[in-house]
């Protein structure tokens, strides 16, 4: 992998990340544009103990532009995008709409391919493990960051989701703070500590799907299964089998392995329901441990938080979609419309093409 930073016509940093070594990326943004301006800031909800960001900026970002306009094609001629050279492998910059910015934090942008109409599962091997490496060398570096206290990689696919953007890629968000989801999984992990005398609660969650019948997909370095609590209607989560706190720390055996694996989890995902069916909309989600303190979970650290991640889709069965309604949306309580034995023996079936 050769890594290629740049910068942008008004200040934000690109990268590029190649497959091949003695690419040259020396393009310029020709683009007349200002310096970024953000609102963005972070407010604490006093009753619920969350954060929230505000970011007002956001209302004029760009929102389904038609093909020809897209902005993280490539440039061609007169045609400037976000991307000023002509190609790319995989490409991350700086969000030019951000939800979070300065000392709020960072998000950036991570352009998979330069192909505007494939996705994610079209990759090959080769391209997926390129973006795998993006992912890790972007947590490396955020992690860094004065403001930054978890690192969050993640895609959301499909209008369904509220993609305005049709090109494939992801996001990655650098929070200023542990994220709520993963304060819970802290305190179930420490609660699960002191209970037993020690034993790791991820440990034994994927220990017990292994012997179980939610098993996807396994392969020797990677397992995939179905929660037995899943929320949603088909929910896989894929974790590494030697347990690590981030993307940093997977083992070579467990990088090489990655690319089949999730290409082939992606694929399925697509075939749920049927070929006649849109592409499945999802949202794919990397749980890292963070970076800051965890004083406030007594008992653990960070080498105690599994890696992995959450992939998941809205839609329910064909033509129709789970809503967060009242009891998700006002009180947090899911209700799942499918039995997760169910949704595994589904996934299990549609073999990919």
């Amino acid at each position: 992998m050769k890594k290629t930073s740049t910068r942008l016509a008004d200040g934000r940093e690109l990268i590029y990340y190649d497959l091949r070594d003695d690419t040259v990326r020396d393009a310029v943004d020709r683009r007349p544009l200002e310096r970024t301006v953000t609102t963005s800031e972070v407010r604490r909800d006093p009753l619920l103990g969350d954060s929230v960001a505000v970011a007002s900026h956001r209302q004029g970002r760009t929102y389904h532009p038609p093909a020809d306009e897209c902005p993280l094609c490539p440039s061609q001629g007169e045609r400037l995008s976000e991307i000023p050279d002509s190609s790319y492998d995989v490409v991350v910059f700086e969000n030019r709409f951000p939800s979070l910015a300065g000392d709020s934090g960072r998000c950036e942008v991570v352009c998979f391919t330069s192909d505007h109409n494939a996705s994610f599962a079209d990759l090959t091997e080769e391209q997926a493990r390129l973006v795998l490496d993006a992912w890790t060398d972007r947590t490396s570096e955020l992690s860094h960051l004065p403001s930054v206290e978890q690192v969050f990689c993640f895609e959301n696919r499909g209008a369904e989701i509220g993609v305005t953007l049709g090109h494939p890629h992801g996001q990655i968000y650098a929070y200023p703070f542990t994220t709520p989801r993963t304060a819970l999984m802290l305190r179930s992990l420490a609660a699960h500590k002191e209970a037993t005398g020690g034993e790791n609660l991820f440990d034994a969650v994927v220990d017990g799907e292994l012997a179980g019948e939610r098993v996807v997909l396994e392969g020797e370095h990677w397992v995939a299964f179905v929660p037995y609590a899943a929320h949603w209607p088909y929910e896989v989560h894929l974790y590494p089998k030697r347990r690590v706190p981030d993307l940093l720390g997977l083992d070579e055996e467990a990088r090489t392995e990655f690319p089949k694996v999730y290409l082939e989890l992606l694929r399925r995902f697509d075939r749920i329901f049927g070929e006649s069916e849109p592409p499945t909309p999802y949202i794919a989600a990397w749980h890292q441990a963070p970076f800051g303190q965890l004083e406030e979970f007594e008992g653990v650290s960070r080498d105690d938080f599994a890696l992995h991640l959450e992939l998941f889709t809205i839609r329910r069965t064909s033509g129709k979609l789970k809503f967060l309604a009242g009891s998700e949306s006002g009180m947090n309580v899911f209700i799942n419309d499918i039995r997760p034995e169910a949704a595994a023996q589904r996934l299990r079936e549609v073999a990919s093409s």
